[in-house]
C-alpha cells in the first residue's frame, strides 16, 4: 500500500552511529542517496515504516513508542546491508527525536548511561563537560565553515553525535542547540518554505556561545549555559482560564503543531500545546485536534475563543500546561478581547511591552516567562512596503510606526496571504497578538487580530462582536473587510532604510551570508573598507574592527614549507564569527528598546 506517512523521529545517537559505520566510499554518496530516499512513499503498520528503495530492496523502520531509539530499528534489505548506505540515509531524511516530557514529568534523556550530575552551585565545569562543550564547538565550526551546502549529511551527523556526548555529561541547552542547528540545515538543503535563515543563523550562534563560554563560566553563569534537562510540573492550583489565540507550530526541528494561548483573571498567560513529528500539513490541521487534558472535549480552535477550568492544575516554568492523570479540566465561557480580564493585556503602554519582551529575549529559552515575547496592541494598517525577506505592512500604534510580518511564510498556513490581503484596506484598524521581532525599527510577527474596542467602521466584519482570528488558521475574504474598502495607494513605497543612522545590517548580512555559504564567501575580495568606514561613522567602531577581523579568518591561510596553502583555521573564523553575531545581537536590541521608546508629544502619526 502506498501512503503519506513521514518517516518517525531518530534519536540522534542512532544517526551518528550509523553515519560512523560508513566507508569513506559510501559517505561521499550519503547526501545523493538521503535525497533520494527522502522522495520514495513511505507505508506504516502499526510501529513499522516501510520505505521501497527500489524494485528488489525494501527497507524498514521500527519506532517503538514513536521514535527510533537504536541502531537495529532500521533495517536493510539490500545485498549490502548493515554496511549499506540505505539506513543511515533514512535517519537522515526522518525528523531528529528529541527528548519529550511526560504529562507531569521532566524531559526523558534517551540514553544507554546516566547523565552526568551537576557540579557545585560555584565550581566550574567538570572534565566531562568541558571535552562535551569542545566536541560541540569543534562541529559547530565545522558546519559554519561548510554553509548549508557543505553541511551534508556526515556534518550534521557530528553535530548529532556532540549532542548526544553534550547531553550525557549534563549540557542540555547546547545539545539542544546543536540539535535545532540540524533540522535547520535539513530545511535548508530540502529547500523547505518554513525554512529562514535568520532561524538557522540565531541557532549556530546559541550553539557556539553556548559551548564556547562552558569552559571558563562558573556559578550562575554556568547554570544557565547547561540549562535544564527536565520540564518540572509545579501544583498550579485551581484555574480559570479563557482562550486568547491559536498558533501554528512549524519548528525546524522536523515537528508541527499547534500552540494555544490562554489567560488567567490575573493576565498570566498558559498554554495548550500539541506538538509531535511532522510538517506544514500537521501544522494546519492540528487546531481541529482534541485539547488533551482532564475532561475537556473541545478542539484547540474551540479553546481558543472558550474557556477552561482546571482542578489539580500542574503548570511548567514555560506556562505549559500539564495533563496528568489528577488533572481535572472541564468547557467554560470564554471572553472577547476587548472583555474583561482580557482586555488588560491591551492596557499596558506598548514601549512597555517591548522592554518586557526584550528582557525575555536575553534569558535562555527555558526561563523566559511565558508569553514575554507576544505583544497586545491597536493600530490602524496604513500600506504595504517593500523590504527584504518577505512581505511587511506599515501600521500606525498611537503615532509610532509598526512593521508588520507574516509570522510564517509556508504557503500551507494562511498568515502570508492574510497579511497581503490586510494590505489592501489602509485605515483599517485592528486589535491584534504579534511577537516581537528585535531590529532597528519596531517590527512584529502577526499571530491574530480582532476587532478594537467600540470600532463598528473600520474594522473587521467578523461573525461576532467577541471573535478574533487566528492569522495562521482562518483564512480572511475580502467581504471579511469594511466597505467600502478604501483603495490602497498606486505602488509600493519602499521600506525606509533600517540603518539609515546605525548600519548594522552591513554586519548581519555576513554573518548570515557565511552560515549560508561558508567561509569561503568571505574569503572573496568585497567591499570591506567602505563598510568599516560606515560602521566607524554610524559610531559602531567595534563592529567596524569585528568585520575587518571576519574577513580576515575567513581568507588569510598559511604556507607550509612547501608552500602549499594551509587549511583555513576553522576555529578563528568561528571565533569571528560568534563575536560578529553577537555584537550584532547586543546592538539590534539596544537599536529595538529605543525604536519602541514611547512617543514623545511632538510625534505624529504615520502618514497615510
Amino acid at each position: 500500500m502506498t501512503d503519506t506517512h513521514p518517516l518517525p523521529p531518530v534519536a540522534p545517537e542512532v544517526t551518528a552511529a550509523l553515519v560512523a559505520a560508513l566507508s569513506p566510499r559510501l559517505r561521499r554518496r550519503l547526501d545523493a542517496a538521503t535525497a533520494k530516499l527522502a522522495a520514495r512513499p513511505v507505508s506504516r503498520d502499526g510501529d513499522t515504516y516501510r520505505v521501497t528503495v527500489d524494485e528488489e530492496t525494501t527497507l524498514e523502520v521500527h519506532a517503538p513508542g514513536g521514535s527510533v531509539t537504536a541502531v537495529d530499528d532500521i533495517r536493510c534489505g539490500c545485498l549490502l546491508a548493515p554496511g549499506c548506505v540505505h539506513r543511515p540515509a533514512a535517519a537522515g531524511a526522518a525528523p531528529v527525536a528529541r527528548p519529550e516530557p511526560a504529562a507531569d514529568a521532566g524531559d526523558a534523556v534517551p540514553s544507554d548511561e546516566p547523565p552526568e550530575e551537576p557540579p557545585p552551585s560555584e565550581a566550574p565545569a567538570t572534565p566531562r563537560q568541558r571535552a562535551a562543550a569542545a566536541e560541540l564547538w569543534a562541529a559547530g565550526a565545522a558546519a559554519l565553515e561548510a554553509g548549508v551546502d557543505g553541511a551534508g549529511a556526515v556534518t550534521q551527523a557530528e553535530l548529532l553525535a556532540a549532542a548526544h556526548a553534550a547531553r550525557l555529561a549534563g549540557l542540555p541547552r547546547p545539545a539542544a542547540a546543536a540539535v535545532s542547528v540540524v533540522g535547520r540545515l535539513r530545511a535548508a538543503r530540502a529547500a523547505d518554505p518554513a525554512y529562514r535563515l535568520a532561524d538557522l543563523t540565531e541557532a549556530l550562534r546559541e550553539l557556539l556561545a553556548t559551548s564556547h563560554g562552558i569552559a571558563t563560566a562558573t556559578g550562575p553563569r554556568l547554570a544557565e549555559l547547561r540549562g535544564t534537562a527536565r520540564r518540572p510540573y509545579l501544583p498550579g492550583g485551581s484555574l480559570r482560564l479563557y482562550g486568547l489565540f491559536s498558533e501554528p507550530v512549524l519548528a525546524g526541528s522536523g515537528h508541527a503543531g499547534v500552540v494555544t494561548w490562554a489567560a488567567d483573571a490575573d493576565g498570566r498567560l498558559f498554554r495548550v500545546p500539541d506538538v509531535a513529528p511532522g510538517g506544514a500539513e500537521r501544522a494546519a490541521a492540528a487546531v481541529e485536534r482534541t485539547v488533551r487534558l482532564g475532561d475537556a472535549a473541545l478542539t484547540h480552535r474551540e479553546l481558543s475563543r472558550a474557556g477552561l477550568v482546571v482542578s489539580g492544575a500542574t503548570v511548567s516554568p514555560d506556562g505549559r500546561l500539564g495533563a496528568g492523570a489528577a488533572v481535572r479540566a472541564v468547557q467554560a465561557g470564554g471572553a472577547g478581547w476587548h472583555e474583561p480580564p482580557l482586555d488588560r493585556l491591551w492596557a499596558e503602554p506598548p514601549h512597555r511591552q517591548a522592554e518586557r519582551a526584550l528582557a525575555a529575549a536575553a534569558l535562555p529559552e527555558d526561563r523566559r516567562p511565558p508569553g514575554a515575547e507576544l505583544l497586545f496592541l491597536d493600530l490602524t494598517c496604513r500600506r504595504p512596503l517593500r523590504a527584504a525577506g518577505g512581505d511587511v505592512l506599515l501600521a500606525d500604534c498611537a503615532g509610532l510606526p509598526i512593521h508588520l510580518a507574516a509570522a510564517d511564510e509556508d504557503p500551507a498556513l494562511a498568515h502570508r496571504d492574510n497579511l497581503r490581503l490586510l494590505a489592501t484596506a489602509p485605515g483599517l484598524r485592528l486589535r491584534v497578538v504579534g511577537r516581537l521581532v528585535p531590529g532597528p525599527e519596531p517590527r512584529l510577527r502577526l499571530l491574530a487580530a480582532g476587532r478594537p474596542p467600540g470600532e463598528a467602521g473600520q474594522a473587521l466584519r467578523l461573525a461576532e462582536p467577541r471573535a478574533h482570528v487566528d492569522l495562521g488558521y482562518d483564512r480572511l475574504q475580502r467581504t471579511d473587510l469594511p466597505e467600502p474598502a478604501a483603495a490602497a495607494p498606486p505602488g509600493v513605497a519602499p521600506a525606509a532604510d533600517e540603518a539609515a543612522h546605525a548600519p548594522l545590517h552591513l554586519l548581519r548580512r555576513r554573518t548570515d551570508r557565511a552560515v549560508a555559504a561558508g567561509r569561503r564567501a568571505l574569503a572573496l575580495p568585497g567591499t570591506v573598507g567602505d563598510d568599516r568606514a560606515r560602521l566607524r561613522r554610524a559610531g559602531l567602531a567595534t563592529g567596524a574592527g569585528l568585520i575587518e577581523e571576519l574577513h580576515r579568518a575567513a581568507a588569510d591561510r598559511g604556507r607550509d614549507v612547501f608552500g602549499r596553502l594551509l587549511p583555513a583555521d576553522a576555529d578563528r573564523f568561528a571565533r569571528a564569527w560568534l563575536a560578529a553575531a553577537l555584537y550584532t545581537e547586543s546592538v539590534a536590541h539596544a537599536l529595538c528598546a529605543a525604536a519602541w521608546a514611547a512617543p514623545t508629544a511632538d510625534t505624529g502619526a504615520v502618514s497615510a
